[in-house]
């Protein structure tokens, strides 16, 4: 593996980076939350626009993998400010958007930002509006009030970890940059692709996001019995299929 680089920014930000160049447009793929640049779909990725001389970027936000920063302290708008000072300084001319989960979130405000240079986008088990539909409106009264209360609530990990803190920052900030609840205006092609059998973020969000979406080339790929992660080979060989039919067409 290649040595991790690192973009320095104002406020003592680091944040890693992965940037392979080749062709354009380019790939930039965003992870989700909690996750980092080394995950399954970002390397498999890496690995496809390597094998086709494809420019590829995977980077980490600020409090995830190698970046710095305290995870606990991170938002939606502050993870948001990462992914657009890593594409200001990396995009390419033309460049296609990755994200799974949250990635899929900060992609669409991304795109809403710098829409000229947006060649298409892949949404994988997108959780955009997370923080509200997924987090507070499950959260019990209880644990509503102690978020109001005590600022945080602790959480069980999906992958056994130990407990993490969902912040009332976390969950304020995120109001600011809910897109479900209005039409999208973006135009690009769009393919989004989630699992049936997914326990984290409902199938049906990728529904709402296709139709709140502008674009009338936009198209919804359901796993049948697949999971939030998608990362089993076949869904791996899948989703890089996907952004090959993107690139060529």
């Amino acid at each position: 593996m290649n040595d991790t680089s690192f973009l320095s920014l104002p406020g003592d930000r680091h944040l890693a980076y992965h940037l392979t160049e080749g062709a354009l447009p380019g790939v930039i793929f965003m992870g989700g939350f909690k996750s980092d640049m080394n995950g399954a779909k970002a390397m498999a990725l890496e690995a496809f626009c390597k094998a086709r001389g494809q420019r590829f970027l995977r980077f980490d936000y600020t409090g995830h993998g190698e970046s710095s920063g305290d995870f606990t302290k991170g938002s939606i708008g502050a993870w948001r400010q990462d992914a657009l000072d890593i594409f200001d300084h990396f995009a390419a001319e033309k460049n296609i958007l990755v994200g799974s989960s949250m990635g899929a979130w900060l992609m669409l405000l991304v795109a809403l930002e710098r829409p000229e240079k947006i060649a298409g986008l892949v949404g994988i088990a997108s959780a955009p509006d997370f923080t509200e539909k997924l987090v507070w409106e499950a959260f019990t009264p209880a644990q509503q009030k102690q978020l109001i209360e005590e600022g945080q609530v602790l959480i069980p990990d999906c992958c056994g970890s130990a407990p993490y803190p969902i912040t009332r920052e976390l969950i304020e900030d995120g109001r600011k940059h809910l897109l479900l609840d209005k039409d999208i205006p973006i135009a690009v092609p769009v393919r989004l692709i989630h699992g049936t059998k997914d326990a984290d973020v409902p199938w049906q969000i990728s529904v709402t996001l296709m139709e709140r979406l502008a674009s009338n080339d936009i198209s919804l790929k359901l796993i049948k019995n697949g999971d939030h992660r998608l990362s089993q080979p076949e869904q791996l060989n899948g989703i890089c299929e996907v952004v090959e039919r993107l690139l060529s067409s």
